[in-house]
């Protein structure tokens, strides 16, 4: 049996992407997972990958992320899918994005606070997290999950584990503060009731819960925000998504450049082995899928584009596994010091 940990970013409706993966990966009676740290739809993700599990094993990890995605918009009847699939995810990405309704909405979003609507406001994500049951996602058993939100007092992450997750620490990670407004939750450790914005901005996802001697060596980041693009955005919409999405792996970035910067001590002699936690890191991705699509599929779910992803996300998992399952546990299949080289 192969264990592994996951690290699930965010990315709103883009999300769908890592539902794939985690569809595919339900398929390999051989490789369990061992623990989950996520954000934002990482989060989201997570949380249903676990209650199913528990609740069902992996079948019942199927129909829990199936059901969230559903309660998000995906298809149900695979004959509109058929009928859309000619059509290219960038095509309705760029429509979307472009389309009067949306630029109403992005610049409404950016000259009004979600504070503004007074009794108006709601959540639309808090009627699909509300339907997960917590016995199942805080149990002991199954995989640990972390789930990661931004304090906005401190601007310092905050891992929720074990009890502490809940509704509102869902919701929290994924809370994008021009969109919804801040979620409070008490902090036993400031004794204080602070408020949070997403995860992504501290955290996409952390990796460092996952540095435990109990678990596996191995951590597969799924990764659903482009790392790198080639064109030099040029309009409005173009450039606040990449600034979005360069914040976004920021603390990614941090985080594997001090792996990096350990394994690299550890090669020389200069930490001998045992002290500090060998990490072998992976990455699951479709960098060309996702440097086509915008931010518009992100925030607005689209039946066709969920499919689609999720399409994408059992396609790279079945690479990925094809290629590296045989390296699980052995290597790294991320090469770390050409990253930052």
């Amino acid at each position: 049996m192969k264990r592994i940990n996951l690290a699930l970013q965010g990315g709103g409706a883009h999300g769908a992407f890592t539902w794939g993966v985690l569809d595919r990966f339900l398929d390999e009676e051989d490789v369990e997972v061992a623990a989950i740290t996520g954000t934002s739809a990482g989060a989201l993700n997570g949380a249903a990958f676990k209650s199913g599990m528990v609740h069902a094993g992996r079948d019942g990890a199927r129909a829990s992320l199936d059901a969230v995605w559903a309660r998000m918009g995906a298809i149900g009847d695979m004959r509109m899918a058929h009928w859309f699939r000619g059509v290219e995810p960038a095509a309705i990405s760029r429509a979307m994005e472009y389309s009067v309704p949306y630029s109403i909405g992005e610049a409404w979003s950016r000259m009004v606070s979600p504070y503004a609507y007074g009794p108006f406001y709601s959540n639309p994500l808090e009627a699909v997290v509300d339907r997960f049951n917590f016995a199942e996602v805080c149990a002991d058993e199954g995989p640990r999950l972390f789930v990661c939100a931004t304090c906005v007092r401190s601007g310092k992450i905050r891992v929720f584990t074990g009890d502490e997750i809940s509704t509102d620490a869902i919701l929290a990670s994924a809370c994008l503060p021009t969109l919804f407004k801040a979620v409070e939750i008490y902090d036993p450790e400031t004794e204080r009731t602070e408020a949070y914005w997403d995860g992504g901005y501290t955290g996409n996802p952390a990796l460092y819960p996952l540095f435990n001697d109990d678990l596996p060596d191995d951590v597969v980041i799924v990764n659903i925000n482009p790392l790198e693009r080639d064109e030099v955005p040029v309009t409005p919409q173009q450039i606040q998504n990449r600034i979005n999405e360069i914040s976004f792996n920021s603390s990614l970035f941090r985080e594997l450049r001090a792996i990096s910067f350990v394994q690299r001590l550890l090669k020389e002699g200069k930490l001998k082995p045992g002290e500090m936690n060998r990490v072998l890191v992976h990455m699951i991705a479709d960098n060309e899928l996702m440097n086509s699509l915008s931010v518009a599929t992100k925030t607005v779910p689209n039946p066709v584009i969920l499919h689609k992803l999720k399409e994408a996300g059992r396609r790279a998992a079945d690479d990925f596994l094809v290629k590296h399952k045989a390296d699980l546990g052995q290597n790294s299949t991320v090469d770390l010091p050409a990253m930052f080289g």
